[in-house]
């Protein structure tokens, strides 16, 4: 206990929280804005899944699976350091949030179809039998009862694509792991600022969890 009073300094705690806290802001927008662009990349690969063409459908399948079994840290890599050599320049929020985005629409895109492919065949019929029009039989009737039940499952990668966002300090976004870093080089002090990152990710993700866990209990319910 001594020796850990010994390395511990809350002086230093109370000098590099407000850089943490500040780096808190970058990482939390950088997941909800990731995780908005995914939702949407998400529900449109599982749309164009389900468009009645076998090329289109493997073609929409190997790039699900190319973007799921590569590494999110070599897709922010390839977007920050090789897009540039084709003239897509981003900086390190755009490039950060695209990797994101990119990367976990694989994963969504599957939750969605799985919501969409419990829609009973009935449902189908019924619209075709009331004459709906495409548009209308997707956002009226298919979508509105396929999201709802895959909410839970959206909200846990919600959480884990929090967690992930320290793989962004590869491409040197300032978010809490990276203001970490540089104060723990610059001061040649790493148990307290990196203590605290985990400390604010638990103070995070522990109550998004627990709402997560509710929410999935009450569509359970139903």
């Amino acid at each position: 206990m001594a020796v850990i009073e010994d390395k511990w300094s809350w002086e230093v705690v109370a000098e590099v929280l407000p850089l943490l806290l500040q780096g808190a802001k970058t990482t939390i927008a950088a997941t909800v804005v990731g995780f908005l662009a995914a939702l949407i990349m998400g529900l449109l690969l599982a749309l164009v899944r389900r468009v009645n063409n076998n090329w289109i459908q493997k073609s929409t399948g190997f790039v699900i699976d190319f973007i799921r079994c590569t590494p999110l840290l070599v897709q922010a890599f390839f977007i920050f350091y090789v897009l540039p050599e084709f003239g897509i320049v981003l900086g390190t929020f755009a490039a950060g949030i695209t990797a994101l985005g990119i990367h976990y629409s694989s994963y969504l895109s599957e939750v969605f179809r799985a919501g969409i492919d419990n829609i009973p065949k009935g449902q189908w019929e019924a619209s075709r039998a009331l004459n709906f029009t495409r548009f209308h039989t997707w956002t009226r009737i298919v979508l509105p009862q396929a999201i709802p039940p895959v909410i839970p499952v959206l909200g846990n990668y919600f959480i884990t694509m929090f967690k992930e966002t320290p793989f962004l300090i590869a491409i040197a976004l300032p978010e809490m792991l990276l203001q970490a870093k540089l104060y723990g080089s610059a001061h040649f002090r790493y148990i307290e600022p990196i203590t605290m990152v985990g400390v604010i990710f638990l103070a995070l993700s522990l109550p998004s969890a627990i709402f997560i866990n509710r929410l999935e209990k009450k569509f359970n319910r139903r």
